[in-house]
């Protein structure tokens, strides 16, 4: 009785032709174009420059924050009164005033002071716009602390540099940590959004009545609606990974085995989550509003944009329903630091709980009465 269920729910799948594309197009497109957009790196901040001194030492400094690579001069003008300007007409996003008489303050006094003002309307670019400034600066303040004190003692200063170690992601590509997220959101979107609308669109279109009078049993019932889509997960998890390595050259250091596992749980948990949703919405407009408000709920609380760890304590005990934490978490760890199974014993018990815990509410929930 299962096969031919389960023969009959592929049927009615590829039966609509909208729902195999989405199926390949969506995680293909997503995993190329995303990564680009849900980036936090700053680059390419425009600055206005004002050098009231006009000196060697501030001609180097300007020198060293252009070629960062970080910032981008837009503006070189006399006052600061006139760089203001250029923030106000959103051609400046940060002001570095350099005043009269700093080459001679170095020099002579062994201190002097520059300006960094910056537009905070945007307040992730003006403060990381500020904090890269000022550690430019404070690096060319430590570079000429160095020759001065060389030259003033005639001899050697004696000197270390700290050279940061930065693990598993070593040149801090913001795509890198990224592209597992939205993987696994793809597989959210599919796995939650297409079951949440099966079980509902056969009590529009009437056929569910046809299977209420059989005497098929509900587990069989449930698992043919899964299986299928169960099947469309890996598909989806599998373009994304070619995706990620035909346009990022992005490979995971651990095993595909291990994430396809984890993926194997993930589908399990989300698809049987969304016919519960689909066992007690009356209509596709009704399963359509629960399930988005779930999944996006899911999203936001699963570390995907911010770190579970920055959010308040009662948003990080809400975070523990969320199975996309746990798989999130398992993506990143496999993907960039190479973790096994054995380092993922708590997801692997969290996903195979959700797993259990929205299937058999969804075989509970399912009822054969009208």
């Amino acid at each position: 009785m299962l096969k031919y269920l389960i023969e009959k729910e592929f049927k009615q799948f590829f039966r609509n032709s909208f729902l195999p594309r989405i199926v390949i197009a969506m995680p293909f497109v997503a995993t190329v174009i995303f990564p680009m957009v849900a980036n936090y790196d700053v680059n390419n901040i425009n600055l206005s420059i004002v050098d009231s001194d006009k000196s060697s030492y501030s001609s180097q400094l300007v020198r060293k924050v252009e070629s960062s690579g970080y910032f981008r001069i837009t503006d070189v003008s006399s006052t600061y009164d006139e760089a203001l300007r250029s923030i106000e007409l959103n051609e400046s996003d940060v002001i570095l005033e350099i005043p009269n008489g700093f080459e001679v303050d170095l020099v002579k006094e062994k201190e002097t002071e520059v300006l960094i003002s910056a537009n905070t309307v945007n307040g992730t670019k003006g403060g990381l716009g500020s904090a890269y400034l000022s550690s430019i600066v404070a690096d060319f303040n430590s570079q000429i602390r160095s020759e001065l004190m060389q030259v003033t003692n005639g001899t050697l200063v004696p000197s270390f540099e700290i050279v940061p170690l930065y693990k598993f992601n070593p040149r801090l590509i913001y795509k890198l940590f990224m592209i597992p997220a939205i993987m696994i959101m793809i597989l959210a979107l599919v796995g939650g959004f297409l079951p949440a609308l099966n079980i509902v669109g056969e009590k529009e279109s009437g056929t569910i009545e046809q299977m209420n009078v059989t005497p098929v049993r509900k587990i069989h019932f449930i698992l043919a609606k899964l299986i299928p889509y169960w099947v469309a997960g890996f598909v989806v998890l599998t373009i994304a990974f070619l995706a990620a390595w035909a346009f990022y050259g992005f490979l995971p250091v651990g095993s595909f085995l291990t994430l396809y596992l984890f993926t194997s749980l993930f589908i399990l948990a989300i698809s049987g989550f969304g016919l519960v949703i689909s066992n007690y919405a009356n209509t596709i407009q009704q399963a359509i509003f629960m399930i988005f408000f779930f999944v996006m709920t899911f999203i936001f609380m699963s570390g995907l944009y911010t770190p579970v760890a920055s959010m308040p304590d009662w948003a990080q005990w809400l975070s523990t329903i969320s199975p996309l934490k746990y798989i999130i978490q398992v993506f990143r760890l496999v993907y960039l630091k190479g973790s096994a199974v054995s380092d993922l014993i708590i997801p692997f018990f969290a996903l195979t709980g959700f797993a259990i815990f929205f299937n058999g509410w969804a075989i509970l929930s399912y009822s054969k009465k009208n």
